[in-house]
């Protein structure tokens, strides 16, 4: 579904993510994973076409991203970005229609379908009741839940999620998760999500990507990333991977 082929992207003459290599399939949920600095919210935003390539492409259904209009990328890319940048003075409601721009276009009328799509989008955001409010009235948790709903109303095939669970307490963290786990099996979406917490790492995702300095160090199952040798060269901390006694999962604890 989704393509990343020898990606290298510099800035300001400083090379941030040098020969990424890596390919999701429908369905899946890929982790991103790396200590600050190492280029995982440019690699989310190198897919989406937000910033340039150096060098090497991106591809999705086998098409290259950079040679798509804005509206083609949108309804097959939806993006939640880490950084919220939403109209203060729309609604709830207004601004999860936003998703359904690159269908019915910036003059187009706004169809019963549209508005199914936006509604189904809310409830399964667990926000229909901030349709009436105004994005300035509502904390930074209820606002990074609107724009999962707006992702959701693109109806895209691909969702790039970065740090999704930021500024949520620790109810709507799984509450997301296990959306975005069911768009996953259910839906069939393909899922790029960057996270801090590498428990939710190890519980959510299908496969994870490690990067350290710009580059892919790891590419595998969470059983086989989230390894303490591995995490700890990563991290510089030493850190333990433990199995949680009900799940199985790893769980990943410091050392000191």
């Amino acid at each position: 579904m989704l393509k990343v082929n020898n990606l290298s992207v510099s800035f300001n003459g400083r090379r941030i993510l040098s020969d990424i290599d890596l390919q999701v399939p429908r369905g899946e949920i890929l982790g991103i994973i790396g200590p600050n600095g190492v280029g995982k919210s440019t690699l989310i935003r190198a897919m989406s076409a937000a910033i340039p390539p150096e060098r090497g492409s991106i591809s999705v259904m086998g098409r290259d991203v950079t040679s798509l209009s804005s509206a083609a990328r949108a309804r097959m890319m939806a993006v939640v970005p880490q950084a919220r940048s939403l109209p203060p003075a729309f609604t709830g409601w207004e601004t999860v229609l936003l998703g359904r721009t690159p269908h019915v276009g910036w003059l187009g009328n706004v169809s019963a379908r549209d508005q199914e799509i936006a509604s189904l989008a809310m409830r399964r955001t667990d926000t229909l009741h901030l349709a009436e409010r105004r994005i300035n009235e509502m904390s930074g948790g209820e606002q990074q839940r609107l724009l999962l709903a707006r992702a959701l109303c693109q109806s895209a095939p691909v969702l790039l999620l970065d740090e999704p669970t930021t500024h949520l307490d620790l109810k709507y963290q799984y509450n997301l998760l296990d959306l975005v786990r069911c768009l996953a099996r259910e839906d069939g979406l393909t899922i790029i999500i960057t996270l801090h917490d590498l428990n939710l790492v190890s519980r959510y995702t299908d496969r994870v990507a490690l990067l350290v300095n710009g580059r892919l160090e790891a590419l595998d199952t969470p059983s086989r990333v989230l390894n303490p040798g591995l995490l700890s060269r990563a991290y510089q901390l030493p850190l333990d991977v433990i199995a949680d006694r009900r799940s199985g999962q790893a769980m990943v604890i410091p050392s000191i």
